[in-house]
């Protein structure tokens, strides 16, 4: 849950590929001026995931607010939370009216370019690399990759290193190479900077050399349960109640909705690409006992396939939000990588070991032609999909 921004933080521009790495290996943001498909139902999941507090039956149902809603994306800006560096995104949207639905549709692409750096580390810190007495132990290939190189004829091999965080603060630390067996070590500096970040045990942190010959640092924080929420922050049932109301308000009336998107609070992406969705919706078969594979996020920021099998496929909350296709996908891990995988997703984050065309669909991929009349919604296709 972001804090308030200030006209300077709004105003300041994130460094990308930091904010990519610091959100992770697998979140790249929609394009601006792309059209996406927004689900509330997702949206409220990342509020229930930051409050510690799924959505009550007594928040009311929006029956014009459809499960999935497809806008225009009109502008994006990337935060890093002041107190805690935990990044976020803002997006302006904006639904689409039923004339830009009939309009011809060229689905520019499946999301922008991950914006993933390729020069970088991410280690996972240790009880001693966030003592007060050590340093932090640089794994070598890590250091010899990221760093500069250290003069050996040195003794001991030392430099000093000037690292930009999120914010724009450079912090200076003592890079050394020394020990029994000889490590490469972050001593001078690197008590001030956990002590100033509060980071424990379990805590990540990335270094970063860019094209621009200049070292970035961040932060990612182990996931901790909120048992305290600040006097600050808006009860969850009043965040419910105000995200549902703002995104039905827009659908009425066509008219722009902010939301923010925090991609390590969120347990998936609620707004994607307009054409990843179609196909993954349209153009993608699947069926009970169907195996596939999904990317996942694994230590220090690798990224891994998992398999797995469907088995079944039916709406999540069929009294709220029917015939919504998030998280629609019922499937079980195969047993040796079970742990802690969801047991819904959505068709968008799997990858089907066999595809062939679903069924004839009124919305190919790329429209040569206007909507078909009476297609006033996208949301409308979706009635009879099981």
């Amino acid at each position: 849950i972001p804090h308030p921004i200030s006209f300077a933080e709004e105003h300041k521009c994130l460094n990308s590929e930091l904010w990519h790495a610091c959100a992770g290996p697998l979140v790249s943001l929609p394009a601006v001026g792309s059209r996406v498909v927004y689900f509330p139902q997702g949206h409220s999941e990342q509020v229930a995931a930051s409050t510690n507090k799924e959505i009550e039956s007594q928040i009311p149902n929006y029956p014009n607010l459809p499960p999935q809603l497809i806008c225009q994306l009109h502008n994006v800006t990337m935060h890093a939370d002041a107190e805690t560096d935990e990044v976020y995104a803002q997006m302006t949207l904006q639904p689409l009216n039923p004339q830009e639905l009939k309009d011809p549709y060229l689905p520019a692409e499946l999301g922008t370019a991950n914006k993933q750096p390729t020069n970088y580390f991410c280690k996972t810190l240790t009880a001693s690399d966030t003592s007060t007495h050590g340093g932090f132990s640089v794994p070598r290939r890590a250091a010899e990759k990221v760093f500069p190189p250290l003069d050996f004829t040195m003794q001991p091999p030392a430099q000093e290193l000037f690292a930009k965080d999120l914010h724009g603060n450079e912090w200076k630390f003592r890079h050394i190479f020394r020990g029994q067996p000889k490590r490469h070590l972050l001593t001078t500096g690197w008590s001030v900077f956990v002590s100033a970040k509060r980071l424990v045990a379990g805590d990540s942190v990335l270094f970063i050399w860019n094209d621009n010959n200049q070292l970035l640092l961040g932060i990612r924080r182990a996931t901790r349960p909120q048992t305290v929420m600040p006097s600050s922050v808006l009860s969850s049932d009043s965040m419910h109640i105000g995200l549902l109301a703002a995104a039905a308000h827009a659908a009425s009336t066509n008219s722009r909705f902010t939301i923010f998107y925090n991609p390590r609070a969120s347990p998936c992406e609620f707004v994607i690409p307009l054409a990843k969705y179609v196909k993954a919706v349209y153009h993608t078969r699947i069926s009970v006992g169907m195996r596939f594979r999904m990317l996942f996020e694994t230590e220090e920021s690798s990224v891994r396939r998992y398999m797995g099998t469907i088995t079944g496929i039916s709406d999540l909350d069929a009294v709220r939000w029917p015939n919504s296709h998030w998280r629609s996908v019922k499937v079980g891990w195969d047993e040796s990588t079970a742990g802690e995988r969801q047991p819904r997703v959505s068709l968008w984050e799997i990858e089907p070991l066999t595809t062939f065309p679903m069924y004839p669909t009124p919305f190919p991929l790329r429209l040569k032609r206007p909507w078909p009349t009476g297609l006033p919604s996208l949301h409308g296709m979706m009635d009879s999909w099981w």
